[in-house]
Parts: structure tokens; C-alpha cells; sequence
């Protein structure tokens, strides 16, 4: 869940022991980086404290100066800065910063900074939650969320989490409780500013606002606020933005909460097996799903395998154009449609199936329950005699209205196969053939079809 994986093993190392003692309950293990770095503070209130006599005004002074930090993209502070907000080092603050000697010309001096800059936004998320900056936190969000550098986005992150009942009672021992107003009005930000990123996807700016604003919703875990905010939305369009396995793990959890979200466009968004692992829970709730230009190789095929033989598949369009599958990675796949009855199109263009990764594909189609309609099969290599095996189970497929086999090394030698497909299929609409290496003859003799077809669209 961290940011950082080396700083996830710190936290590991940190926290470890303190898991495995007294809280092993398996309803509090951390879901969020809100809920882990609560663990973690609460460790070190718990630990470094006892000399502490006003802990509570202590940690909410030391987050005031970190949240002037994060406002002014500082990371390091004096001496001058920990007396300006009423600080003085000790083992308690020792807990969170760490002193560090700096040289200048001839003379020494200290510094200090928090150990990573997730920790310096989460306590600055904290002390503005409890008593926000103006005493308005709804103005903080806005002003905070108008900043476009990015200086703020993990810290509004935190604070939608704190919202959480989850994440905010283990802390409430030394902080007493989070007040119910500043809860109720971060909830009503992250649902309007939702409402209002949804409507402004047409760019990758705004795609990736969107995303920043769903990772608000993953954070604060609360499923009321996801319907409301999602419940409408029957399509989230992420193409040609680059996704990592934390974004995939927030848009899994927007859609296993919101089932009115029938379309998912996830085309070049950089996603391998590790990304798709996070959004494997939630793949068989989409009708469409566009997978297209990711690096999934066989592993990541595997995983979208497994949600097409989820007996609730919604599945009815999948694209998995240039994917990374071949033939021996094929076999999950044509096991997975052999087993579904809710699929419509099949898009597997620019993998080096070849024809015995066709081979398999065409076999699984022969399910009677199978009612493929459309299949996309561009430049996967594949040869006269796999078209052979495709046509013959194909021919049994009057569902089929779309066929797309350009960019392939189809010959003359199998035009009598297309043919066969052509008039014994009543509902086809459209075959693709161009790229391939037809003579005159044998184009001719196709474009021949069209006449004992007149609604056929044929392109050779």
C-alpha cells in the first residue's frame, strides 16, 4: 500500500510487532495508507508519549508545521521553525523527525525533517482535520485541490480518509473523538467534487483529476458515499493515462460499490498482470471492457480468464487487441469461453496467436451456449489451413454478424472456406480481409459473394 516500497518495509518493521500483540482482530487490519499511517502514529503516541503532558496539543502543533511544509514544498526545518510553533526536540518528537547536521562554510547547525514526506502530509492531514486552518476545512479542500503542482494531493488523500470511522478510532484514545462536522463536510467535498470531475473527462488533465478524486472515495471506505457519488455512472474512461497498481485497486473498489457501471475503458492505460491482479474483483461486473495495449502477457490473459468464468459475468464486449498473448498463453482463455454464455465481442487483434492459438479460440466458440457476434482476429498470423478450422466452427455460429481477419496470410487456397462461412451465415453484416495475400482471382471471387449478399459489406 505505500507509495515508497522501501519505506513499506520500515513501516513493516515499525508496526509488525504491534499487530501481532494486542489488535489481531482481522476486521482492523489497515485497507488504506490512511488506516496504516493511524496504526502507525498511534504506535508512536502509545510508545514515545508518557512525557508528554498535552500529547494531543503537541502532535496537532507539530502537524500545523508540517501542513506550512506541505503548503510551501518544504521539507526540512530549524530550529527557529520548532520555537515559532511552541516545539522542543525530545523523545516523543523524535518520533517524527529526524535531526540531521548541516554544514555551512565553517559552521554546523541542525535540521530536522520527517522521515518520508507521506508521514509529513498525513500528520499536517491530521492536525487540519481536527482544527482546520480559518476554521473552515471546506475552504482548505478547495484551495488545496486548486493547486495543480500536485503539492497536495497525497495530504487530501489523508484527510477523505480520516473521515472514516475505520481509520480514525484507534486514534481517538489520545486525540478524543473526530469532530462530527468537519467528518460530515469532508464527506459533502469528495461528493461534489466527484460529481464535478466526472463531467470533465475529455482530456487527459481531466481524466487524471477524476482519478485523484476517486482515490478520495477509496480512502474514506465508505460505500453510502460511493453510490451517491457513482450510482448514475455507467461509464469511467481512463484510455492513454498511465495507471499504477494503487489506481487499479480504487477503480476496483468504485466498481464492485457501484453495479451501474457497465463500461470500462482501460485501452493503453500501461497496465500489467500486478495492475490487473488489483482489478481482477471487479472485471466481471463491466459489460465492456477494454483491456487493448496493456503488457499483459499470458499471466495477465489468465486473470481476465478468471472473471469470464465468474457464474455472474457480465461480460458482452472484451478487448484484448495487442496484449502480449500468444498460443501457449491461449489456453486459459479458450477454457474461459468455453464456460461463458455472456459474451458478445471478442477482440484479440496484433497477438502472435498463429494458428494453433487460433485453433484453441475456435474450439472453445463451439459451445452451443456460445453466442459470439463479433470477432476481431487482425494480424495474428494466422494462415490457410487455421482459417480452415476457424471457418468450420464458425459455420455453426448464425449469431455471428462481424468477422475481422485483415493483416493475416489468408491465400486463394482458402476462399471455397470463406465461402462456405459467407452464405451459410444469414446474419453476417461485415468481413474484414484486407492485408492479406489474396491474387486477383481469388479477390474477385469474393467480391462475387456480394451479389448472392446484398447486405454483405466485404472488404478485400
Amino acid at each position: 500500500m505505500s507509495y515508497n516500497p522501501s519505506y513499506c518495509w520500515i513501516l513493516v518493521l515499525t508496526l509488525g510487532p504491534f499487530f501481532t500483540q494486542t489488535h489481531r482482530d482481522p476486521q482492523r487490519v489497515p485497507k488504506t495508507i490512511t488506516q496504516l499511517y493511524c496504526y502507525f502514529i498511534y504506535n508512536i503516541l502509545k510508545n514515545h508519549g508518557r512525557e508528554i503532558e498535552s500529547l494531543r496539543e503537541v502532535l496537532l502543533r507539530v502537524g500545523q508545521m508540517a501542513f506550512t511544509g506541505v503548503a510551501e514544498k518544504n521539507i526540512v526545518f530549524t530550529d527557529e521553525d520548532l520555537i515559532k510553533y511552541n516545539l522542543q526536540p525530545s523523545q516523543f518528537l523524535s518520533g517524527f523527525l529526524m535531526e540531521l547536521l548541516e554544514r555551512e562554510d565553517s559552521a554546523r547547525s541542525v535540521v530536522y525533517t520527517f522521515p518520508h514526506l507521506t508521514i509529513q502530509e498525513f500528520v499536517a492531514a491530521l492536525a487540519q482535520f481536527m482544527t482546520p486552518h480559518r476554521g473552515d476545512i471546506t475552504t482548505l479542500l478547495i484551495e488545496a485541490h486548486g493547486m495543480t503542482d500536485g503539492r497536495f494531493e497525497v495530504f487530501l488523500r489523508f484527510v477523505a480518509g480520516l473521515s472514516s470511522p475505520r481509520a480514525a478510532w484507534i486514534l481517538e484514545e489520545f486525540l478524543g473523538k473526530f469532530p462530527n462536522q468537519t467528518i460530515c463536510r469532508v464527506s459533502d467535498w469528495v461528493k461534489e467534487e466527484v460529481k464535478r470531475q466526472i463531467r470533465n473527462t475529455g482530456s487527459e488533465f481531466g481524466k487524471r483529476r477524476l482519478l485523484n478524486t476517486m482515490h478520495y472515495l477509496f480512502e474514506s471506505q465508505s460505500p453510502i458515499l460511493a453510490q451517491q457519488t457513482l450510482g448514475s455512472v455507467e461509464k469511467l474512461s481512463f484510455s492513454g493515462l498511465g495507471l499504477t497498481p494503487i489506481d487499479c485497486a480504487v477503480l476496483s473498489h468504485a466498481i464492485r460499490l457501484c453495479d451501474t457501471i457497465k463500461h470500462l475503458d482501460l485501452e493503453s492505460c500501461h497496465i500489467q498482470c500486478e495492475g490487473l491482479q488489483r482489478l481482477g474483483p471487479a472485471l466481471h461486473n463491466c459489460q465492456c471492457l477494454r483491456l487493448g495495449d496493456n503488457d499483459l502477457g499470458a499471466s495477465g490473459v489468465k486473470l481476465v480468464s478468471v472473471a469470464l468464468r465468474n457464474p455472474d459475468c457480465k461480460i458482452q464486449r472484451l478487448e484484448l487487441q495487442r496484449v502480449g498473448l500468444t498460443d501457449s498463453g491461449a489456453e486459459d482463455l479458450a477454457s474461459a469461453l468455453s464456460t461463458n454464455p455472456s459474451l458478445k465481442g471478442l477482440y484479440l487483434s496484433g497477438n502472435k496467436l498463429g494458428n494453433s492459438g487460433v485453433k484453441l479460440v475456435s474450439a472453445a466458440l463451439r459451445n452451443p451456449d456460445c453466442k459470439i457476434q463479433i470477432l476481431g482476429l487482425d494480424g495474428v498470423g494466422l494462415t490457410d489451413s487455421g482459417a480452415e478450422d476457424l471457418v468450420s466452427t464458425l459455420s455453426t455460429k448464425p449469431s455471428l454478424t462481424d468477422l475481422y481477419l485483415t493483416h493475416n496470410f489468408l491465400t486463394d487456397r482458402c476462399v471455397p472456406a470463406l465461402r462456405r462461412l459467407i452464405l451459410n451465415l444469414p446474419r453476417l453484416e461485415q468481413i474484414n480481409l484486407r492485408a492479406n495475400k489474396f491474387d486477383a482471382i481469388g479477390e474477385k471471387e469474393l467480391r462475387s459473394l456480394q451479389e448472392c449478399r446484398p447486405g454483405l459489406r466485404l472488404d478485400v
